[in-house]
């Protein structure tokens, strides 16, 4: 198989992909914030109000169920890159420079998946997907009476 031919296979299922991974890092985020605010997981539940661990769990179980189904995907993963960067530079930047020294290796990621999410859009299987006109490509300019918004 050429490699042209290849990447246009590959090229072809983008938004099935870019799809399945906002899945998963959904249901990995909303489980983040599940332990935090219920106490699942052999995870104790903070405390109600408890500045900033519970305020974070219920941000990652809303914005985490949000990006999961594919509804107002890319403000939802703006706020979790957000909550990401701010718990790896306030809880583990001063245990040391690096993620695997410093305990910090699963905010990082989350924090870079979700920006990749806020350029990328949803990908398939969104629910903001089935909003959309069929033929429309998401994130494209749109024509309004003769203008482009």
């Amino acid at each position: 198989m050429s490699t042209a031919r290849l990447n246009d296979r590959l090229a072809a299922r983008q938004p099935l992909v870019l799809g399945l991974f906002r899945i998963v890092l959904g249901l990995l985020f909303t489980s983040e914030g599940a332990a935090t605010v219920f106490g699942l997981l052999d995870r104790p539940a903070s405390p109600v109000g408890e500045w900033p661990f519970w305020y974070a769990g219920v941000i990652e179980l809303v914005a985490g169920a949000l990006v999961l189904v594919g509804a107002l995907t890319r403000g939802a993963a703006f706020l979790a890159s957000g909550i990401m960067a701010f718990a790896y530079f306030t809880e583990h930047q001063k245990e040391g420079l690096f993620p695997l020294q410093n305990g910090g290796l699963a905010p990082a990621l989350f924090c870079w998946g979700f920006l990749l999410l806020v350029f990328f859009g949803p990908g398939a299987l969104s629910l903001a997907g089935r909003e959309r006109r069929p033929g429309t490509v998401p994130g494209a300019p749109r024509r309004v009476r003769g203008r482009v918004s």
